[in-house]
């Protein structure tokens, strides 16, 4: 099964090989989780004035998770941002990981990633998880940065008003998308 995600005339089209169907509902295209990863060379989360979080050198992260996120998702992107390799080696080249430069990560819930613009001025977020479903699986996110890839994980307060500092180092901005990953991991039918 292999999965492609196109852009066409302000629309997207799911076109699933398995089945031999064209989907064109935008909604099914949302349910998928969400981390920007922000290269960086400090970053702090602070909540009514105190700092909770901290971090130099490192990635800050938003993590958004919508409705049917599941912890396989949490599993792949916390894989993903664990090994990426963006910071530079002596000859300049992105080619480092988060251990390698002895880097750490400040984590920040962020349910405005699912915001939906196509109609009006303001935002909806009805496709944003709700907390009781959300909250678990970020700290289970979190939890495997720790526990699996032995990261350092600093991060804010699911809910709470945050106010995030940072300085983008590059700047190197990456978005991950657990439905565009697994669509890219699996093999053709």
């Amino acid at each position: 099964m292999r999965l492609k995600i196109y852009f066409q005339a302000h629309f997207f089209v799911k076109v699933c090989k398995l089945s031999h169907r064209r989907v064109t509902d935008y909604e099914e295209i949302l349910q998928n989780m969400r981390v920007i990863v922000q290269r960086c060379s400090r970053a702090e989360v602070r909540i009514e004035g105190e700092v909770v979080g901290a971090i130099r050198r490192g990635f800050m992260l938003l993590v958004g998770i919508t409705d049917g996120d599941m912890r396989a998702q949490a599993d792949l992107l916390a894989k993903k941002v664990a090994q990426m390799r963006v910071f530079e080696d002596a000859d300049g080249k992105m080619n480092l990981g988060l251990k390698e430069v002895g880097g750490a990560i400040l984590s920040i819930s962020q349910f405005t990633l699912y915001a939906d613009c196509r109609k009006g001025n303001r935002p909806s977020f009805i496709r944003a998880a709700r907390p009781e479903v959300a909250e678990p699986l970020y700290e289970y996110f979190n939890s495997v940065l720790r526990d699996k890839y032995d990261l350092h994980v600093e991060t804010g307060r699911f809910g709470a008003d945050m106010k995030v500092d940072f300085i983008n180092d590059g700047p190197v901005t990456i978005i991950l998308d657990s439905s565009a990953i697994l669509a890219d991991d699996m093999p053709m039918a």
